[in-house]
């Protein structure tokens, strides 16, 4: 099987050559200006960050992107997709609002925000893709409509499934409100009573109100109102909510690798990844912990899974940083070969969702890595 090229510039700058100047230099090496951008409608599709959390791309990137590809004749917006649980991105009004506060705006970003799904994350069509746990994934309209697909991706941890990189950005990143739910509902959550503490956290920022305390201080599930999606599962930190038997982080993963396939189904695309502040949860979070290993550059290619392979193994092979949560449960070890996202989070496992989105045609895990 033929090797995809990944392109990879580290973060070391000079007078002449700012990060901004890198990046650019990396996406035309890679290639992106082999597209034909002349007068096409282009979804860069990329997270705006839940208020609150830091770790996000920093607009600036966007910035200079979006001018490259109008330079290019292309027209861009930036896009993403409604939450399914509740927060400050959970609707178009406040998702603009959220976007535009920490920094995509037209002032700092010369183009649009659209929110993919619309205003309640109904608006969506269905791609017939005849996969084999997603038979047509449910996909925002704006991101269906679009004629090119570019992807800029935070690199980092992710409590479900490993990791967050292209293919998550793209296939749970796009899909409506309604295709996350079915992304995430192969069954509901359970609750450990053991381990329940009655904190209550799980209980609050339920979207449904399908969780409440028992006459024994502990958390019950309303299994009528329960949607599936997770968020208890994501928030415990105590190993009291815990997903059913039959849902798993394989799973998880191969359903996102299939919308990750509608999103970019016969449509050119191009993918950039940033393996910076690489915290170990997702940005939907209205916080981000310490980052894990030391920022380590930028990577692009027009395979996403080669990318991701590329960045995860850039980031096993990296030195675990002192002061992150890595390191206080793994001290006295640099952990560099080790595989971090494991060890962060024990139940996932990323390798499934590339193995599975190679097997479906997405792209080859084999990569040569190019230095820029």
């Amino acid at each position: 099987m033929e090797a995809s090229t990944v392109y990879f510039t580290n973060l070391r700058t000079t007078p002449s050559s700012n990060l901004l100047d890198k990046m650019e230099r990396l996406v035309k090496r890679a290639g992106i200006e082999r597209i034909d951008f002349k007068n096409q409608f282009v979804a860069v599709k990329i997270h705006f960050g839940e208020p609150g959390n830091l770790a996000y791309i920093r607009p600036n990137y966007a910035a200079r992107l979006v001018k490259l590809l109008q330079n290019l004749g292309a027209k861009p917006f930036l896009t993403d997709s409604n939450t399914l649980y509740s927060g400050k991105r959970a609707n178009a009004v406040d998702h603009l609002h959220s976007a535009m506060l920490n920094g995509f705006n037209p002032i700092a970003v010369p183009c649009n925000v659209i929110i993919a799904d619309g205003l309640k994350g109904t608006d969506c069509r269905e791609v017939p893709i005849n996969g084999a746990y997603c038979k047509a994934p449910k996909i925002g309209t704006a991101v269906v409509d679009a004629d090119i697909i570019i992807s800029m991706n935070h690199f980092k941890g992710h409590e479900q499934s490993g990791f967050g990189g292209a293919l998550k950005n793209l296939g749970m990143g796009c899909a409506s409100v309604g295709g996350k739910l079915e992304l995430h509902s192969s069954s509901q959550p359970v609750i450990d009573a053991e381990n329940c503490t009655g904190c209550r956290v799980c209980a609050k920022y339920c979207a449904q109100a399908a969780i409440r305390l028992d006459k024994e201080k502990k958390a019950a599930i309303d299994y009528r109102k329960c949607v599936g999606c997770g968020q208890c599962v994501a928030l415990c930190q105590y190993s009291a909510a815990v997903l059913g038997q039959d849902d798993t982080s394989e799973r998880l993963n191969y359903k996102i690798a299939e919308y990750a396939k509608a999103v970019l189904w016969e449509k050119p695309h191009f993918h950039l990844s940033f393996i910076m502040n690489v915290s170990p949860e997702c940005d939907c979070w209205n916080h981000n912990d310490a980052a894990i290993v030391p920022d380590l550059g930028i990577a692009a290619s027009f395979n996403p899974v080669a990318l991701d392979q590329a960045c995860a193994d850039m980031v096993t092979q990296a030195p675990v940083l002192p002061n992150s949560g890595l390191a206080q449960t793994h001290p006295h070890a640099h952990l560099q070969g080790r595989d971090k996202f494991r060890l962060m989070h024990p139940e996932t496992n990323w390798q499934a969702g590339l193995d599975h989105a190679e097997k479906i045609g997405l792209g080859v895990k084999k990569y040569e890595l190019i230095t820029v």
